[in-house]
């Protein structure tokens, strides 16, 4: 899936787009489901996911499928965290 980065509405200089794309890419990722269908056919997700350099971030996106654009990132807060590493350790 290609990730698309264009007018995104947060600072890139805070989170590069290779970090972005390391955490979407997280085979240990934790998606949880759309919230609810739109007209444009588009679903949005939201997704823990850890980078190389052991970043931890939640994503907020849409995607009709074949493009992912990402709406939000931020890094995790504690609770997320937790329950990211509890995740992990199940497929560990």
């Amino acid at each position: 899936m290609e990730l698309d980065l264009l007018d995104v509405q947060f600072d890139l200089r805070n989170i590069k787009p290779r970090e972005l794309e390391e955490a979407f890419e997280d085979p240990f990722a934790v998606r949880f489901l759309p919230d609810n269908e739109r007209s444009d056919g588009a679903s949005r997700f939201y997704a823990l996911g850890r980078t190389v350099a052991d970043r931890y971030l939640f994503l907020s996106f849409s995607t009709d499928g074949r493009t992912a654009r990402v709406v939000a990132a931020r890094e995790m807060t504690e609770v997320e965290r937790k329950f990211y590493d509890r995740k992990y350790a199940e497929f560990r």
